[in-house]
């Protein structure tokens, strides 16, 4: 490699949202002043994008093309006025927001806010470069003491990225060290940096699906000093600063430049089972059918059943998508209706390549389908695992950036799915390892080489997908869930965090994973509670998986052990009622992991939060995480332990769930743990609203709201809303739906509540919230407006009646 650092002259273009600046050969350096908060930067060294299209942002809409967008498209944006000056050595400029240099002799940017506070800086002199030779391009920036690095998608580790260096190539990582395994299953070239002496967060984002490397310290080089670095094997050095200056208010920021997350249906909070056992067995459909009848016997809730890829397989064990093996399903029509009748919905396991034994093979071949050799139009072999004793099979991806191969994909979910009754659709083993970057996708009409489109044949299918779902059942919520992606692959699917090892080790830290990818746009996010590979979880493992898997969006119990039994709720009997406990738990939580969601699509906050998200106190704490803004959860994370040592963060009073006990913040405590929970703290002024105890969401009439309340002490307000509509269709976009705001103010001496109705939804399912309060309050209790008298119930706690009134 000839890395070559880009050098700058004064000669400069004003362009109406920023300044182009020229090099002595055909390299530009484009600034554009998108927002006075966000800036955006362009180093070309040819002179013009290698890529002119992106995938990545969306429109002034919210939505992203099929075929893309012109990354010179700026009308998503407001261009702000904003000041400029320029000497021989600086060009300056000013937003409302940010003071911004660039110094010609060192070819670097420097940021500050107007008041003067210098936040971050390229490496002088060595801050922009590419590789002669080749297409690769570097950002380098100074790298501070007092910085944290969060963000980076779903990363091994700590939530802190400092001193790690990271490789973002999609694999299929089976079995991966949820603490140092590295590359993953995803691509997100984005991360936040904090800096608490300031109250400073930032992001970065590259608009680059090329293999990427970011260092975060770990490389050292005594002449340079401390710095960091982004680098990219090709496409282009494009990147927009995200300026906060909170941690929120930059998740925000990203979320309306990639695109919301999408609201799935209020079902897809229930319990999701799955085990890939059940599809390899002869009697596949019979072992289908059972799961239904356990969970109903031994009383465990449950919403949807992922239908791993044996379904799919032939006579010789290849797994063949859109094919149906009728040995071991004679019946799919059957089978969906036996889970139907049990109240599961359904996502079979389909997987974006096709063997050449499959028997469309040739049929997509002969379409222009699949992605194609770099030097003649036949498709681009790779060697997949077909499921055949073990062995590799050859075969070709879907091209899903051609017609052909798009438009065959949802012809495919249709007959070979929907058509039987299917709801949902599981995009699996769709990292697309492609290992010569000069194959060839067919760009909608403008060819594109794999080795900028891996992550985006990830998105496209996920765009497939979801759009072959709405079109089957345009009133409904399309539900899809994809392993691999890259920005935006919240708009279409939930994910997970992969093939996980069944151990503590990856209990602990897939936390981290999903914290990281919470801050990444993707908030729909979960892991494969119980481990998917390795040995069956022992009995412990298993509880204390549940017990933290069920404060994540994505809760789901997925296995292929090695001894081919099937991780289940009900494997062990003595822990049994414990597993069942916190099930039952998750469903009652719903109504507010509804609203949290709901909060969600309409923001991009996430939903598991790390702790620095809200107390700055918290910049490493990687393993205890909020759930939305009102419950601290923390996890038992090793064997036999039966208590918890954890550090409550500064600026409130926190109260444990369980007990009521109050504690002051900014202390380190050691609490109980028994098999039976885990700690959980509310801050003072939280409350959770709880529902019915439901077999499956919707089971019941939902009209029961009951509202844990966790008043401050003293002087305080606090306030909770609640988001209701049908769970289902898409009529909320039009106004469908109803918010309870739920006010709290408190003395000395009393509480007062009170309530706020809005939307146009006609109806609400309930008439009341039950307001329930730790038992060793004592103040006066009363409703705004309402004569409701305060009483104890069974557990000795002060409860009033909050009627509703619009």
């Amino acid at each position: 490699m000839r890395q070559t650092v880009l050098s700058f002259s004064n000669h400069i273009n004003s362009i109406p949202s920023g300044f182009v600046i020229h090099s002595q050969n055909s390299t530009q350096l484009r600034i554009h002043i998108l927002e006075n908060d966000l800036i955006r930067v362009q180093v070309l060294p040819e002179g013009q994008p290698r890529l002119e299209r992106t995938w990545m942002m969306v429109n002034e809409h919210g939505q992203m093309p099929r075929e893309g967008r012109q990354r010179d498209d700026l009308s998503p944006f407001s261009l702000p006025q904003f000041a400029h000056q320029m000497d021989d050595s600086i060009l300056q400029f000013e937003t409302d927001v940010l003071r911004v240099q660039f110094h010609f002799a060192e070819g670097a940017l420097h940021w500050k806010t107007t008041d003067g506070q210098a936040f971050a800086d390229d490496l002088p002199r060595r801050a922009y470069a590419h590789n002669a030779e080749g297409r690769d391009v570097f950002h380098y920036l100074r790298r501070r003491p007092d910085e944290y690095y969060y963000g980076f998608g779903e990363r091994a580790g700590p939530l802190n990225k400092k001193g790690l260096r990271m490789r973002m190539l999609n694999v299929d990582a089976l079995g991966y060290d949820a603490e140092s395994g590295d590359p993953l299953y995803k691509h997100f070239p984005f991360y936040i940096t904090y800096l608490p002496d300031l109250n400073i967060a930032y992001g970065l984002l590259y608009d680059n699906l090329a293999t990427t490397i970011f260092d975060m310290g770990k490389e050292i080089d005594a002449f340079w000093g401390d710095y960091r670095y982004y680098h990219a094997l090709d496409g282009d050095l494009d990147y927009i600063l995200i300026y906060g200056p909170t941690i929120a208010e930059v998740v925000e920021k990203l979320a309306k430049l990639t695109g919301r997350p999408l609201l799935p249906p209020r079902w897809s909070l229930g319990y999701l089972g799955s085990t890939m056992q059940y599809t390899e067995v002869p009697n596949a459909q019979e072992s289908l059918k059972q799961f239904a009848k356990d969970c109903a016997t031994h009383d465990i809730p449950c919403d949807l059943f992922h239908l791993s890829s044996g379904y799919t397989t032939d006579d010789a064990g290849r797994r063949n998508v859109f094919t149906w093996n009728r040995k071991r399903i004679p019946d799919p029509r059957a089978m969906v209706d036996d889970f139907h009748q049990a109240h599961m919905h359904l996502a079979p396991n389909i997987k974006p390549y096709l063997l050449k034994t499959h028997p469309q093979y040739a049929t997509v071949a002969a379409k222009g389908g699949f992605i194609q050799q770099a030097d003649n139009d036949s498709p681009q072999i790779s060697t997949f695992w077909s499921g055949g004793a073990g062995e590799g099979g050859e075969g070709a991806y879907v091209d899903f950036t051609s017609e052909a191969g798009y438009s065959w994909w949802q012809e495919q979910i249709q007959s070979a799915l929907l058509d039987y009754g299917i709801d949902a659709i599981w995009n699996d083993n769709n990292e697309f390892e492609i290992w010569d970057d000069a194959a060839l996708c067919a760009g909608f009409g403008q060819a594109i080489p794999i080795s900028l489109a891996r992550p985006l044949q990830t998105l496209l299918m996920g765009h497939a997908s979801y759009h072959a779902v709405a079109q089957n059942r345009p009133q409904e919520r399309p539900f899809v869930l994809s392993r691999s992606g890259c920005p935006g692959i919240q708009r279409y699917a939930q994910t997970w965090s992969g093939d996980n090892n069944t151990s503590w080790k990856s209990l602990r830290y897939n936390i981290p994973m999903g914290l990281g990818l919470s801050l990444s746009g993707v908030p729909n996010n979960g892991h494969d509670v119980g481990g998917f590979h390795g040995p069956k979880p022992d009995a412990e493992l298993l509880v204390r998986w549940v017990q933290n898997g069920i404060f994540h969006l994505r809760f789901c119990i997925h296995s292929w052990n090695i001894d081919n039994t099937a991780t289940e709720p009900w494997m062990y009997p003595d822990v049994l009622p414990l597993i069942r406990e916190a099930i039952h738990f998750r469903y009652r939580l719903i109504p507010y992991l509804y609203s949290l969601l709901f909060e969600s699509a309409q923001t991009g906050q996430p939903i598991i939060r790390p702790l620095v998200y809200h107390f700055p106190d918290c910049p490493t704490e990687s393993f205890d995480f909020m759930l939305g803004p009102n419950l601290l959860v923390a996890s038992v994370l090793e064997p036999g332990a039966r208590e918890r040592t954890l550090y409550l963060p500064a600026g409130t009073k926190w109260f444990d769930f369980h007990t009521g006990e109050g504690y002051v913040g900014g202390q380190t405590i050691t609490v109980a743990a028994p098999l039976d929970r885990i700690p959980l703290f509310v801050p003072a002024g939280g409350m959770l609203p709880l529902g019915k105890l439901m077999r499956y969401v919707g089971e019941q009439a939902d009209d029961l709201r009951e509202l844990i309340v966790f008043p401050p002490n003293g002087e305080g307000t606090a306030s909770f809303t609640l988001f209701e509509d049908d769970g289902i269709s898409l009529d909320y976009q039009q106004g469908a739906y109803a918010t309870v705001e739920i006010h709290l103010e408190t003395d000395a001496k009393s509480i007062a509540l009170s309530c706020n109705i809005k939307g146009n939804l006609s109806e609400l399912s309930y008439t009341k919230i039950l307001c329930i309060f730790p038992s060793k309050e004592s103040r006066a209790i009363r409703v705004v407006a309402q004569q409701q008298t305060p009483r104890l119930d069974s557990a000795n706690r002060p409860v009033i009646d909050l009627y509703l009134k619009s």
